[in-house]
């Protein structure tokens, strides 16, 4: 059966396979179409299963299944949460090298659904016995003399398996992070200049939907029910997305491995910043010196001045990339002080009360009614949920139209805008409700066993800054996925991808860092007389923190996007000898 023939004017690496239904069809757009579809399906539901897996799992190590501390289960949520982000770049970097992202998707969804089955496993007695022994008596002791005396808590029961397979799930989940969005964009090239851009809104659009799917149902099924269904369904939803991907394969477009640069950018970096060190190392091991240390690699191997090309690339890229790790910190605050201070507003009363489930509800003291914990998280989804469709379908082809659109650095630059505006009004609330705590104007209200004292303000104060936080998700992340995909070069798109994601987890471990530095005594968010509280910490200076380290480095992200993109329009740009986009 002849090949299909390649577009005209796209280039088409050796060993690249095109789809095997592709010529059943009048054109390619309906078989690009359904591939694209079948890989937002597939992320829609592995979205799904990581929430799935992450939203509950300190309640569930904290249950009676296990019987973990409080410290010990946030600190497994936190490794299991920053590994999914900081190993990105590892299974970006196999599928450039060794695996292709077909393969590497595929192995990654079949090592997710084998991981992922390690905690329903865990949640029934036989299977825990199975896999963790039996679980040891707490010993007794003496009772502590004083309140301030310090509990050495025991050792967590079935920690080693656990933790190997939360590691191991999060290297599954970094690898299909860093390489599916890739390799859907792949899918639908063919389709015209803008369908990168439209391919990436609905790609978060997936995301998002999986999030409100598995916060929604499994959560709550986790919650009210049982962990063993809670922990069944993200199961379920990795053999179905494992399933789907199989049975897409025919009409999906495949690219091989293109070698490692990688090794390539580390003795280009060594060449220029250390000439000596370079020399040295040259006259050690000549055969070793040469740029791309791949020689079995069936691919051409590009020459040294296109690899020197491609470096120059990646040092105009990194910088762009870098400067966004503050909008991270700022980002993911929703997870972390936003549901603090909404805590500590008060919570209106909604929803009919059910005692058997109110376990992990938010519930005003003395009340009949009750508001989800999850809804504080859900507000920036559902706006992502709202408004991607708008942009895509409204106000993107209205500013093409009249030539307005902007590129994908000008969006993340207004992106970053928005994150600032959202911690500012964020911070100007939080001033707001300390008025009302130093005039003694609280309410009290229980949440799970803690009594807090909340400001009378209602919660809902809080929707302006979580809506301008999801308006920033859309101009900074989805724009900054497009940006990491088509900007870099073909050989490292897997790598760069796992760049970018690393950079968003960086920026969560500083934010993290930050709070905990501040903790400290005589810091602002020192409160160690609120049992809980913190009606004695200062965290509107925290924000005002944020939005300031947030305003400097988007005006250092305007002057070297500014620089990118005139370089990028430059004279030299038109010769792509050196880089190929795929």
């Amino acid at each position: 059966m002849p090949a299909p023939r390649t577009p005209p004017g796209e280039p088409r690496a050796s060993g690249e396979r095109r789809p095997l239904l592709a010529r059943r069809a009048r054109g390619p757009r309906p078989w690009r179409r359904a591939a694209g579809a079948a890989v937002l399906l597939v992320e829609m539901l592995e979205r799904a299963a990581f929430f799935g897996v992450s939203a509950n799992l300190v309640l569930y190590l904290n249950s009676a299944n296990l019987n973990w501390a409080g410290e010990q289960a946030s600190r497994a949520a936190l490794v299991f949460l920053g590994a999914s982000y900081l190993l990105a770049p590892v299974g970006g970097w196999l599928a450039d090298v060794y695996l292709g992202r077909y393969r590497a998707v595929v192995l990654s969804l079949l090592l997710y659904l084998v991981a992922s089955g390690l905690l329903p496993a865990t949640a029934f007695p036989d299977g825990r016995r199975s896999f963790c022994g039996e679980m040891p008596e707490t010993p007794l002791g003496p009772a502590c003399p004083s309140p301030d005396c310090e509990r050495n808590s025991p050792s967590p029961y079935c920690a080693p398996t656990l933790y190997a397979g939360l590691l191991v799930l999060a290297l599954a989940a970094s690898s299909v992070r860093s390489n599916l969005p890739s390799f859907g964009a792949d899918q639908v090239m063919d389709l015209g200049r803008n369908a990168t851009r439209r391919f990436f809104n609905w790609f978060y659009w997936s995301i998002n939907l999986g999030a409100v799917l598995s916060l929604l149902v499994v959560a709550f099924i986790q919650q009210n029910i049982n962990f063993l269904l809670g922990y069944s369904i993200p199961v379920g939803c990795m053999g179905l997305a494992f399933f789907i991907f199989l049975f897409a394969t025919p009409i999906f477009i495949t690219k091989p491995p293109m070698g490692s640069q990688v090794s390539s950018m580390l003795k280009l970096a060594l060449q220029n910043c250390c000439p000596r060190l370079w020399q040295r190392h040259s006259s050690r091991d000549p055969q070793g010196a040469h740029l791309l240390p791949d020689q079995g690699s069936p691919q051409p191997r590009p020459s040294p001045q296109e690899d020197i090309a491609n470096f120059q690339v990646l040092v105009k890229i990194l910088p762009v990339m870098v400067t966004l790790v503050p909008y991270w910190m700022v980002y993911f605050q929703m997870q972390s002080t936003y549901v603090l201070q909404g805590l500590h507003l008060h919570i209106p009363n909604i929803f009919p009360a059910n005692p058997a489930n109110s376990s992990v509800a938010l519930r005003a003291q003395g009340s009949s009614y009750t508001i989800p914990e999850a809804w504080l998280l859900l507000a920036n989804v559902v706006v992502v949920l709202i408004l991607v469709p708008l942009k895509d379908r409204l106000i993107d082809p209205l500013l093409l139209r009249c030539k307005l659109l902007p590129s994908a650095l000008q969006k993340m630059a207004l992106g970053m805008f928005f994150g600032f505006t959202s911690v500012i009004v964020a911070g100007v609330l939080e001033m707001e409700r300390l008025y009302y705590i130093h005039h003694n104007e609280t309410v009290t209200q229980q949440i799970g066993e803690v009594l807090y004292n909340a400001a009378p303000l209602s919660i809902w104060w809080q929707i302006p800054q979580y809506l301008l936080i999801g308006i920033s998700e859309i101009f900074a992340s989805i724009p900054g996925l497009e940006f990491a995909y088509s900007e870099a070069p073909r050989s490292m798109q897997g790598a760069l991808m796992g760049i970018f994601f690393f950079l968003s987890g960086v920026g969560s471990l500083l934010g993290s860092s930050l709070v905990a530095l501040l903790s400290l005594p005589g810091g602002w968010m020192h409160c160690p007389k609120d049992f809980g509280n913190i009606n004695n910490c200062r965290m509107d200076l925290y924000f005002f923190l944020l939005a300031g380290v947030q305003a400097a480095t988007a005006l250092l992200f305007v002057w070297i996007a500014g620089r990118y993109e005139k370089a990028a329009h430059g004279p030299a740009s038109h010769s792509r000898s050196g880089r190929d986009r795929g």
